[in-house]
């Protein structure tokens, strides 16, 4: 059987930002002119959780990187390795040899100006073009993208989000920043105040946003989109405590998601999250942050 050409965008991709957008946009240029196949390789979890052995929290699961790379800018492949002690020894040269050319069918690679892997970091653009020549397959090292001024990363946009700086942070994503889980069981309460919910938790090592209200849009499994008000934070209001939980109030909607995967869209911080005297003080202020989406929305409709 014939292998698979590919051409790949190499990196981690956290947040598929507008400096991932540069490598993706050309890898499907080149992937045209080599009637190959649009691809990016990834690793999960981030190299640096091993190397500086600390959690790193993330913009997006792996899950949800490979559905921004997919749907934004056409990457058809998406191939994520388990990044581990063996794989954070593999020298660099063998990496490009035996792994993307050899296994994965590599003609073509498009990589950031600033890219380093293999065994202590050694690989670089530079060695990687002489590489790239000797093994006849063709190279594109893509030029710093910056914005306002300040190169666009994934580390500046995670201080961003933590900080519920949303509308910035979709700014240098290019696009709104994404969180989407399966649809879990609550304690219900949104419904006893007449605001039916879907609860989501954060998957492993994602980054939470600041807690607070944002206005979102939110997609269902059916691709059905809704303006929803979403809370992140601990609801203090119900029950103070300590797990961080995502809770969508549908706004127009009426339905059973539960175990259904949903998509959430950030686009608007709201207020910081605080404890209310009451249920019924809860439910008023959920009421004005309703009205305050719905014109965020419509004034977002008309730009």
């Amino acid at each position: 059987m014939k292998q698979k050409k590919r051409v790949f965008a190499l990196g981690f991709f956290d947040g598929v930002h507008r400096g991932h957008a540069a490598l993706l946009t050309k890898v499907v240029e080149r992937s045209k002119e080599l009637d190959a196949t649009p691809s990016a390789f990834t690793f999960d979890p981030h190299p640096k959780s091993l190397i500086l052995r600390k959690k790193i929290y993330l913009l997006t699961s792996p899950d949800d990187r490979a559905d921004l790379m997919h749907r934004y800018y056409g990457i058809e492949d998406v191939i994520v390795k388990e990044y581990n002690k063996e794989i954070m020894k593999q020298p660099w040269d063998d990496f490009i040899r035996t792994t993307l050319v050899e296994e994965l069918g590599a003609v073509h690679l498009v990589v950031g100006h600033d890219y380093h892997f293999g065994y202590k970091a050694v690989g670089n653009p530079s060695r990687l073009k002489e590489l790239c020549e000797e093994l006849n397959i063709g190279l594109d090292i893509i030029d710093r993208v910056e914005r306002d001024t300040i190169t666009v990363s994934s580390t500046y946009i995670r201080t961003l989000v933590a900080q519920g700086e949303m509308a910035r942070a979709n700014e240098f994503l290019g696009h709104p920043h994404t969180i989407s889980n399966v649809v879990s069981h609550g304690k219900k309460l949104g419904t006893t105040i007449g605001f039916p919910t879907v609860n989501l938790k954060l998957k492993n090592n994602v980054l939470s946003p600041a807690l607070g209200v944002y206005a979102t849009y939110i997609y269902l499994e059916n691709g059905e989109r809704h303006i929803a008000v979403t809370n992140i934070g601990k609801r203090p209001t119900i029950d103070d405590g300590e797990e961080i939980s995502i809770e969508a109030f549908i706004l127009d909607f009426s339905g059973n998601l539960y175990d259904q995967k949903v998509r959430i869209e950030f686009f608007e911080f709201l207020r910081p999250e605080k404890k209310f005297p009451s249920l019924e003080a809860l439910t008023k202020e959920v009421l004005i942050n309703a009205e305050q989406t719905k014109q965020y929305f419509l004034n977002y409709a008309d730009n």
